[in-house]
């Protein structure tokens, strides 16, 4: 009798533990987390303030990104590799003479290269001016560093999650599908110059948006298991962009560059997030209704799915974020970058070369065919995702 009173408590803390998330998947969310909050913060700088020096917070925020998911992947990569630890090894991959689980090397070198980017980024601007475009050199070679991050982190947490069961399972799906948000986050960032709310009247918008946020969607519906995956990470993508509109504004800021055309007395805000919740709710729909279906009929339904209901929402959405009644500190309309002329579309809050008719119409078709293809690819990523165990 009290050998089994003394054994409970052991066994009792070992299920506990088995259950509980391995520290340095959270290390891994975290290098995401803090990457997705630095970069917005960043172009926030850069538009109320202007380059600055290098060792902006911001800058910090992305780059501790790369510091980050090195000690974690450091660590899966030198404790599998040479403490040989049956758990790990189980569940590793041999690069060059040294193990850990796939998700680790793609993380690890994916920290490298942000990390080696920040100095060529800082000669660039030296060197070239003043650039504030997302797209150059270094910022690509950042972008491919934060994206192998993301993937490598995803990796991790997915094969952590098929290995698993019970509440572990449970656990890891929630964590997962928060990196999802994060990844939709950082996605649509990247396609903030070709979505900004004054070319919502136009196919370009929705193109860009068809060209991989399907993807996203379908990919984490299969990968995680959950019936409405992609209305989780969308809701998290939008209240993110809310919480960036609510938050920014309330510390202040002055530009140190010319020419100033706005006041600006606080950090600018990014515009209000797309209405993606529309078109995630109508494919998690699609999705649980279609399993037994082939990939490519799916895919083919989808796609009108996905660019029909988003245009739907975000039309006309877009229409009323072009008057006055947007211009709070909820819809964010109002805030201008200092260096945005009074007579520009933004300032005017006049719609870019917008569409009517056939050319719309054409390009909303393109815009189906590619977001058919986002979603074929999905699916098939996410399906081989649901068999990684390493």
């Amino acid at each position: 009798m009290e050998a089994t009173t003394t054994a409970n408590p052991a066994l009792a803390y070992a299920r506990e533990k088995s259950a509980r998330i391995p520290w340095y998947l959270w290390c891994g969310a975290l290098a995401v987390t803090s990457v997705t909050i630095g970069a917005h913060w960043d172009v926030s700088w850069h538009r109320s303030i202007g380059r600055d020096t290098f060792w902006t917070p911001a800058h910090m925020a992305i780059y501790a990104c790369g510091v980050l998911a090195g000690i974690c992947c450091g660590y899966l990569i030198l404790n599998t590799t040479f403490r040989r630890s049956p758990e790990f090894v189980a569940a590793s991959v041999n690069v060059y003479g040294f193990r850990a689980p796939l998700g680790a090397f793609l993380a690890a070198w994916g920290g490298s290269a942000m990390l080696t980017s920040a100095p060529f980024d800082n000669w660039w601007h030296n060197a070239y001016g003043l650039d504030v475009k997302i797209i150059s050199p270094p910022h690509t070679l950042l972008m491919l560093g934060i994206f192998a991050v993301e993937i490598g982190t995803l990796f991790l947490i997915t094969a952590a999650m098929n290995r698993s069961d019970g509440a572990l399972f449970k656990k890891l799906q929630h964590l997962l599908l928060y990196l999802g948000g994060l990844m939709l986050v950082l996605t649509m960032f990247f396609r903030m110059e070709n979505t900004w709310d004054i070319q919502l009247h136009s196919s370009g918008a929705y193109i860009a948006t068809a060209l991989g946020v399907p993807t996203y969607f379908a990919l984490f519906w299969e990968s995680s298991r959950h019936r409405w995956a992609a209305t989780y990470i969308s809701v998290f993508y939008v209240l993110f962009g809310i919480g960036l509109i609510l938050v920014l504004p309330l510390f202040p800021a002055e530009p140190k560059l010319g020419p100033v055309y706005q006041p600006v007395h606080q950090f600018i805000p990014p515009k209000f997030p797309l209405l993606l919740i529309a078109p995630a709710f109508f494919m998690d729909l699609l999705l649980q209704k279609t399993q037994h279906w082939k990939s490519w009929l799916v895919a083919l339904v989808s796609g009108p799915l996905f660019v029909l209901s988003f245009v739907a929402v975000q039309w006309p959405f877009a229409s009323f974020l072009m008057t006055d009644a947007a211009k709070n500190r909820f819809f964010g309309a109002g805030y201008l970058d200092y260096g945005t002329p009074s007579w520009t579309h933004d300032a005017l809050r006049h719609f870019l070369d917008p569409e009517h008719g056939l050319v719309l119409w054409k390009g909303l078709c393109i815009a189906m065919l590619y977001a058919a293809l986002s979603t074929w690819l999905g699916l098939a990523m996410g399906k081989w995702m649901r068999k990684v165990q390493r």
